[in-house]
């Protein structure tokens, strides 16, 4: 049986739009890799956002099984519910503008039907461990890009995270 692939994602933009930096922890069997990257120049908190598992789904070389887990809604509702009718519209919304940020989204569709992704959302900043660990990562990446770390947030109880294929 094919080990699954844990991928855990956030990004981080401060000020927002500015500089901003993106992490992602990936998990399979025994092994561990932490990922961050940022961008100096003005972007914005959605756009690292996507960033992060575009780039995480890109290290995999292979097919593969993979829970995405995420803590913004804004890209698991995208790559879940929006991204077909935007595809159908020829990348427009319901009120027939340009989608914003359809470059990325575009890249993340690819990425995705490169595997079998199953979409888990995790509230951000509720004390589980491995988005903490993506939130620590994403806010090295804005700081290494230019940008300010995030300010302190209070940890909240852990929450159980919800699956979306």
């Amino acid at each position: 049986m094919t080990a699954v692939v844990e991928i855990f994602t956030d990004g981080a933009c401060v000020p927002n739009p500015g500089p901003g930096g993106w992490g992602a922890v990936l998990r399979w069997g025994e092994h561990e890799r932490d990922l961050y990257g940022g961008e100096p120049g003005t972007t914005t908190n959605n756009r690292m956002e996507l960033t992060a598992p575009i780039r995480a789904l890109g290290l995999l070389t292979r097919r593969s099984v993979v829970h995405l887990h995420t803590d913004s809604t804004y890209v698991r509702n995208g790559i879940t519910q929006w991204l077909p009718r935007w595809r159908s519209r020829g990348w427009r919304t319901a009120a027939g503008e340009p989608v914003k940020n359809d470059d990325l989204w575009r890249e993340l569709a690819d990425a995705v039907a490169r595997h079998d992704v199953t979409w888990y959302w995790v509230k951000g900043h509720s004390g589980h461990p491995e988005n903490e660990r993506a939130d620590r990562l994403a806010a090295k990446g804005c700081e290494e890009a230019g940008g300010r770390a995030a300010p302190a947030r209070p940890r909240a109880p852990r929450s159980r995270r919800r699956a979306t294929t």
